[in-house]
């Protein structure tokens, strides 16, 4: 049987991103105080924030490095805001405690740590998408709490408002603050803030590479990369919209320590198309030819539905473990796609466009890169190994009955049906068509005949073969066992297959080696 991947493109970005005194004097007595962060939970969250306009939880695991490398720069922060006028709030919420579990839900908390940004009494929600440093936090939310476009009114306001910034900054320009256009313009500003810097003004030629021809209504994205900036004088606000998203993204994403890269690469890798990402050192003295190379080859195959990524290979080591990959092979170039992964190692730049171009070309012939396990030497316990590399010949062409477990090694769940299945391989072990084995789902690529989304997940496969059953019954051994004998053999008729939330792990991980839910 083939063997495709499974790479949701969506969950890549919790993969690869993420970890995976009082306020003010009427502050409300039930919520927990910190030093100056507010310690929120289950029994006092809505309370709270239902008396805040403007108001910041932090949702955090507490196995989580990141978490733990925010927390004093979090406190720090607020600290500071809690003295403005008014004061800013800074709460959190142990999202991995289960009690909490319908706030973590609620939120769409699916990394850590996760900051949202809740305004008007809890009608309002935001992604918090600014640095992680305290006075970076300050900085952030005080615009947060602000105008969502401040006015420009000179050179020295236009260098300070954009010329500092480093990320992508839009600017309004218009004969006078009103109309439709400065209307609409206003009201995509305000639902983007969290996102990007807004400002208006009514003189362009104080903007970088001022124009004193333009008179507006227009608006300028200025980027830090590409063309450096672009204009548009659309602005229905779906067309406002539109422009900030295709223009203000990069043709290819730097994945590197920078966090205002961040928010690129977690669209980078929360989009369907292909992706193409080519990891090397950026000390190497090639660093720039590579750049150049990839650029054009964007440019080139524009029209393939695939996007590109350059990154450091000292900031890509989660991506390295999730992939599979090699620090010994860099520069390599990796391509993503729904059918698997397609890896060219220790390359040179100018053979970077010839191969995507035979990528392309050869599209469903070329043999796809698979992470594995090596194959066990030996494999003589009662319940038997699998990796990548020998799924095919342990569970689909061995012609037995073979239960697959899925596990993870820091999952609870699976350290319990550990000896459960220990037990049913004892108990048929005298049985040669019946095998039980298990996969570690973390350091193996799973076929996507397999729908795993979250550990201890059990298969069945029949030495008739036909379809994979998902076992989703009691972890008993007497039950496992009676679930073999009914569908051994002959095909077996469907089972529902169904989430067993009180009992099924979801796919997050205590250890920094295996996290799976750490965010930058």
């Amino acid at each position: 049987m083939d063997v495709p991947l499974a790479l949701p493109f969506a969950t890549l970005v919790v993969v690869l991103l993420l970890c995976s005194g009082p306020i003010a004097a009427e502050v409300d007595a039930t919520a927990v105080l910190g030093e100056a962060v507010l310690t929120l939970d289950a029994g006092n969250f809505s309370e709270v924030v239902a008396k805040h306009e403007f108001i910041v939880v932090e949702f955090y695991a507490p196995w989580c490095g990141h978490c733990k490398e925010l927390a004093p720069e979090y406190e720090k922060a607020a600290s500071m805001l809690r003295k403005r006028d008014p004061p800013v709030v800074l709460a959190k919420v142990d999202a991995y405690d289960e009690s909490n579990k319908e706030l973590k839900d609620k939120y769409k908390v699916h990394g850590y740590p996760a900051i949202k940004i809740i305004r008007k009494g809890g009608s309002d929600l935001s992604a918090y998408g600014g640095p992680r440093d305290a006075e970076g936090i300050v900085e952030y939310l005080t615009r947060q709490v602000g105008p969502a476009s401040l006015e420009i009114r000179s050179a020295v306001d236009a260098s300070r408002s954009i010329g500092d910034k480093g990320g992508v900054v839009l600017v309004g320009v218009f004969p006078e603050f009103a109309g439709i256009e400065y209307e609409n313009f206003m009201a995509v500003a305000n639902k983007m803030r969290t996102d990007y810097d807004f400002f208006h003004t009514s003189d362009a030629s104080i903007l970088p590479r001022g124009d004193l021809t333009v008179k507006g209504p227009l608006l300028r994205l200025f980027k830090p990369f590409d063309e450096l900036f672009v204009d548009s004088q659309d602005f229905d606000d779906d067309a406002i919209k539109k422009f900030i998203e295709v223009s203000g993204f990069p043709t290819v994403v730097t994945f590197d320590a920078d966090p205002t890269n961040h928010k690129f690469i977690e669209r980078y890798y929360s989009t369907p198309s292909a992706k193409a990402m080519l990891f090397l050192r950026f000390s190497d003295d090639r660093v720039e030819t590579f750049k150049s190379q990839m650029h054009e080859a964007a440019r080139q195959l524009s029209g393939n539905n695939i996007s590109f990524l350059i990154g450091d290979v000292s900031t890509a080591d989660r991506a390295f473990e999730y992939f599979g990959l090699k620090e010994s092979d860099v520069p390599l170039l990796l391509v993503l796609a729904s059918t698997g992964k397609y890896l060219n190692p220790t390359m040179e730049p100018d053979q970077l466009i010839p191969w995507m171009k035979q990528y392309i070309v050869e599209y469903g012939n070329l043999t796809p890169y698979v992470k594995s396990e090596p194959i066990p030497k030996v494999n003589d316990q009662p319940v038997k190994v699998v990796v990548a590399d020998n799924i095919d010949e342990i569970v689909f062409n061995s012609g037995k009955n073979v239960l697959l477990e899925f596990y993870a090694p820091w999952c609870g769940h699976c350290r319990k049906l550990a000896p459960i299945l220990e037990e049913v391989a004892i108990s048929l072990q005298d049985d040669e068509d019946v095998v039980i084995a298990k996969m570690d789902g973390t350091a193996n690529d799973v076929p996507t005949d397999f729908a795993v989304e979250g550990y201890p997940a059990l298969y069945f496969y029949s030495s008739s073969g036909g379809d994979l059953l998902m076992y989703d019954g009691p972890r008993t051994a007497d039950e496992i066992i009676s679930f073999i004998k009914k569908n051994r053999g002959a095909k077996a008729a469907a089972v529902e297959v169904t989430q067993m939330d009180a009992v099924e792990e979801e796919v997050t991980s205590p250890t920094p080696s295996e996290s799976v839910k750490d965010e930058l």
